[in-house]
């Protein structure tokens, strides 16, 4: 469960790094205040949220069994595990 968390953090962070790597490229402060002025954050936080929503439908969209599957869950037989499939 941590692992997609991890994933949509980071892509949350995307916009972010590549505004810092603007600032460094423009040899900015990258720490300096004046260089992340409220608008910007703003529009950042807007580009993340899009690109975090994209991913989550795109994840929904793309992933998992195909429609109409049945789901079989693991199970012990005779004292082994019996992993669970997807038909």
């Amino acid at each position: 469960m941590i692992r997609p968390v991890l994933t949509e953090i980071a892509i949350f962070l995307i916009p972010f790094a590549v505004y810092a790597a603007f600032l460094l490229a423009s040899r900015s402060g990258v720490w300096v205040k004046s260089s992340w002025p409220l608008h910007v954050v703003g529009k950042l936080a807007v580009a993340a949220f899009v690109l975090v929503i994209v991913s989550l439908v795109l994840l929904a969209h793309f992933s998992g069994a195909p429609p109409g599957s049945t789901y079989t869950p693991a199970r012990v037989e005779d004292g082994k595990l019996i992993r669970g499939s997807e038909k």
